[in-house]
C-alpha cells in the first residue's frame, strides 16, 4: 500500500522559546572560547564539543526536561504528540513511535501512563526475550503504541499491526529514518501507512532536516564520531 510523509512544525511558545535561545547563545559562547584556545592538535576536540552542543539543542527541542528536569516548562513537542495520539485513538489507528533519545520516551511514556494509553515499548537494554514479547503482543493488538528507540528498532522488527509512524525527533541520516518506518510499511501490511515527523520550527531540527534534501549521505553514527562529511563551518550553521 501507498506510504504518505508529512512534517509537523511545532510552535514553541516564547518561555520555551527563550530557553531554547539561551541555550543556543550560550553554545555558541562556548565554542567562541574553544575557538581561541585552540591549537592545531585540538582541531578533534572543537570538533567533539560542536556536536556535543549540538545535541544539546536537539534533546531541548524534544523537551526543555532533558536539559533541565527541574523545569516546570510542559514542552511544546510532549503536547502535539498527544494531540495525535489523540486523533489516533478516535479514528482506530495504532503508530510505532521513535525516538533517539530514551530520556525523551520516558517523558512520553509518563504522560501515556497519566491518560491511561496502553502501549509497549523498546529500547537498547530490554532484553531479547521481553523483545520478542513486546513486538508479539503488539501484533496481536496489545497497546495503541509501540514505542521504540531509533537504533535499538529500526531494523529486524515486523509490525505491519501499525498503520501510522511518528518521529519524535529528526536524525542525521534519513536512510536510518526510513528503515524504521519499513517496520511497518513491509510486506504484510494491508493498510496505507502515514509517516508524521515532528521538528520544531526555525530550531536545530529544522537544519537538519534541510540536510536531508541536500546531503543524503550524512553518517548513520553521526554522534558515535565516525566519518562525516560536513566541515566545521557546515556544523556551526546549523547554530545560526
Amino acid at each position: 500500500p501507498p506510504r504518505t510523509e508529512q512534517v509537523i512544525r511545532v510552535d514553541l511558545p516564547d518561555a520555551e522559546r527563550a530557553f531554547y535561545e539561551a541555550l543556543r547563545r550560550r553554545a555558541l559562547d562556548v565554542l567562541d572560547r574553544t575557538k581561541e584556545k585552540e591549537t592545531p592538535s585540538e582541531e578533534g576536540t572543537r570538533r567533539l564539543t560542536i556536536l556535543t552542543e549540538l545535541t544539546r539543542l536537539r534533546r531541548a527541542c524534544c523537551h526543555p526536561a532533558l536539559i533541565d528536569p527541574e523545569t516546570a516548562l510542559p514542552g511544546a513537542k510532549l503536547s502535539v504528540f498527544m494531540d495525535l495520539v489523540e486523533e489516533l485513538t478516535r479514528s482506530d489507528h495504532r503508530a510505532l513511535v521513535f525516538s533517539q533519545f530514551v530520556g525523551h520516551l520516558s517523558r512520553v511514556r509518563k504522560a501515556l501512563d497519566s491518560t491511561g494509553i496502553q502501549y509497549q515499548y523498546l529500547d537498547g537494554g530490554t532484553p531479547e526475550r521481553e523483545r520478542r514479547h513486546s513486538v508479539e503482543a503488539f501484533q496481536r493488538g496489545e497497546g495503541l503504541l509501540f514505542l521504540i528507540s531509533l537504533k535499538a528498532g529500526g531494523q529486524g522488527l515486523n509490525l505491519t499491526s501499525a498503520d501510522y509512524v511518528i518521529h519524535l525527533d529528526p536524525w542525521w541520516n534519513p536512510a536510518v529514518e526510513d528503515q524504521a518506518s519499513d517496520r511497518a510499511h513491509r510486506l504484510g501490511q494491508t493498510r496505507p501507512v502515514t509517516v508524521y515527523r515532528l521538528v520544531v520550527r526555525d530550531s536545530v531540527e529544522e537544519k537538519i532536516l534541510a540536510l536531508h534534501h541536500s546531503k543524503r549521505a550524512l553518517a548513520a553514527d553521526f554522534l558515535e564520531g565516525a566519518s562525516v562529511p560536513l566541515s566545521e563551518e557546515e556544523l556551526l550553521a546549523l547554530f545560526r
